[in-house]
């Protein structure tokens, strides 16, 4: 396994800082959780170590998540704390994320659109700050988005003025630290230091306490009983919002360091952390969007990062618990604020009203479920609904070139013939492959369009690579419209593989011939209405569709 050593300063630096950072957030999900705060920790060691190690985004830092912890906690109640069913839990969660990674499940969460990206990194953005509030005027952060707010009323009534002017100077610092000086230094490690020096020497103000020292024990997997069904249940659930959390914040990373990330190998590495959480003790992890965020801003490019925040963290359990134990919380919310504000999504904050008013709703509604629900419900919620827009945008399309009237077709002999025969024969283009959105339309469209005294409608399909079941069908009612109608259909330009899907599924061609390509079918037409062929429905070319 090769590692790029060309950015091994920010790597260091980028890695020194989200493992500070990560660490009061690892002690809160592991306490969160039921399992402990040393739980907390050592999933983000073994998460954050392994998945950087074997995975596909290279400044990601990994470790305990809000969706995560939820699952667990539920769990844990659930199973009355068996920690040997939990960490089992966990371990099984990660050899399904090993599966989905195998089987390349992972390319398809690419296809989040970006509407959907930026409201989730804004929403998070927000969350970051809201929940920083309290800590900035010398509270405890309830837990919780809503819990926060609620608390803020009384947190602004009893106000801690040495502990807000730290946070605040911590901030201040943050944005004024100079860009050269960060390339020695990151900002927010020199901010940390600052404060730390500052309020040990003049400032009584909350700091992280006491630190969980000490090796984890091993945790071998559990397996029979009554409640190993809660056990799987709960694996593949931690599996998915743990692949979907971590694919996320991959594309938060990819936003930032203009890198693409490998969504199968990273959810192979996100896997295997899992397991190796499980097996020492340590709560499921994911992608975690701010730790990662304050990786890249200090500098962190490569998997070193990552390794680096987890060795950062084992070396604090080990040993260096008493220094880091003297960290202010004002400092470390001041800290954290400004990483909310640069995760929040201002580029397109800025210039959404400019563009379709659909993408700013959708930005918008997914921000508001991040912050308000969950994340997994909001980026549910966007991708279904954007998926839901695109394949209306479709439809609308195909619906609106369904007809293809005289003028807008190339052949000027097909166009002299529908010209002479306007009133008898109803020509209609599809394009593209049809989709069931298009479908829900399509006949109706087509008895809109046809004449009153139209003798023949023809369908070109010569556009048309598929055809779905929706489709098909409404290609049978336009059929039992036409004979219903009196009118003959004709079909032209199919492919063979839409021909032999409409075949298959229908029975037969449900059409009175079927023409290789639309001038055919139009000069057929033509014999018929001159009446040189009568009614016979043979042509040189075509084939009756009951042949």
């Amino acid at each position: 396994m090769k590692f790029d050593l060309s950015s091994l300063r920010g790597d260091i630096t980028g890695g020194l800082t989200a493992g500070v950072v990560a660490l009061p957030l690892a002690l809160a999900l592991g306490v969160a959780s039921g399992l402990g705060p040393i739980a907390g920790i050592y999933g983000a060691i073994m998460v954050g170590f392994f998945a950087a190690l074997f995975g596909g985004t290279g400044p990601q830092i990994s470790g305990p998540t809000g969706p995560m912890v939820v699952v667990l906690a539920g769990l844990f109640a659930s199973l009355s704390g068996d920690v040997a069913l939990i960490f089992t839990a966990v371990m099984l969660a990660g050899v399904l994320q090993v599966i989905f990674g195998v089987l390349g499940i992972g390319q398809y969460i690419r296809l989040v659109p970006y509407p959907v990206v930026s409201g989730f990194m804004s929403g998070i953005g927000v969350i970051i700050i809201i929940l920083q509030l309290s800590p900035l005027l010398g509270h405890d952060s309830p837990a919780g988005t809503l819990g926060a707010l609620a608390y803020l009323p009384e947190a602004f009534s009893n106000i801690h003025f040495s502990n807000l002017a730290l946070g605040l100077g911590t901030l201040a610092m943050v944005y004024a630290w100079p860009s050269a000086w960060g390339k020695y230094l990151p900002a927010p490690l020199a901010a940390l230091i600052a404060g730390t020096i500052l309020a040990y020497f003049a400032f009584q103000v909350p700091v992280l306490g006491e630190i969980p020292t000490g090796l984890p024990e091993l945790h071998l997997p559990v397996f029979g009983g009554d409640q190993m069904l809660l056990v799987f249940e709960a694996a593949i659930i931690l599996a998915i919002l743990g692949s979907i959390d971590s694919l996320l914040t991959s594309l938060v990373a990819d936003n930032m360091t203009r890198k693409r990330h490998h969504s199968n190998k990273e959810l192979i590495g996100q896997g295997v952390g899992n397991f190796f959480a499980g097996l020492m003790g340590g709560i499921a992890g994911a992608g975690a969007t701010m730790r990662t965020v304050v990786n890249i801003r200090s500098g962190g490019r490569t998997r070193i990062s990552g390794m680096t925040h987890s060795i950062v963290l084992l070396t604090i359990v080990l040993g260096l618990g008493s220094l880091a134990s003297n960290i202010p919380m004002a400092v470390l919310a001041g800290i954290l604020v400004k990483v909310g504000l640069d995760i929040v999504d201002w580029s397109y904050v800025k210039r959404a009203h400019q563009g379709p008013r659909w993408d700013l709703l959708l930005m918008v509604l997914v921000l508001v479920l991040t912050v308000f629900v969950d994340l997994i419900t909001a980026v549910a919620a966007g991708v279904v609904l954007a998926a839901l827009a695109f394949v209306r945008q479709v439809a609308q399309l195909q619906v609106a070139k369904l007809r293809n009237l005289p003028e807008y077709i190339d052949s000027e002999e097909d166009k002299a013939i529908l010209q002479r025969f306007r009133t008898e024969i109803v020509l209609f283009e599809f394009s593209g492959p049809l989709s069931f959105g298009a479908a829900a339309d399509l006949g109706h469209q087509v008895r809109e369009h046809c004449e009153p005294g139209s003798r023949i409608l023809v369908l070109d399909l010569s556009a048309v690579p598929t055809l779905d079941v929706s489709a098909i069908m409404a290609v049978e009612t336009i059929a039992q419209d036409a004979k219903t109608s009196g009118r003959r259909l004709f079909l032209a330009g199919m492919s063979d593989e839409v021909k032999q899907v409409l075949a298959d599924l229908s029975g037969s061609l449900p059409a009175d011939a079927v023409f290789a390509s639309r001038a055919e079918a139009l000069r057929h037409c033509e014999e018929v209405l001159n009446g040189s062929k009568h009614d016979q429905e043979n042509t040189h070319d075509g084939v009756l569709a009951s042949a």
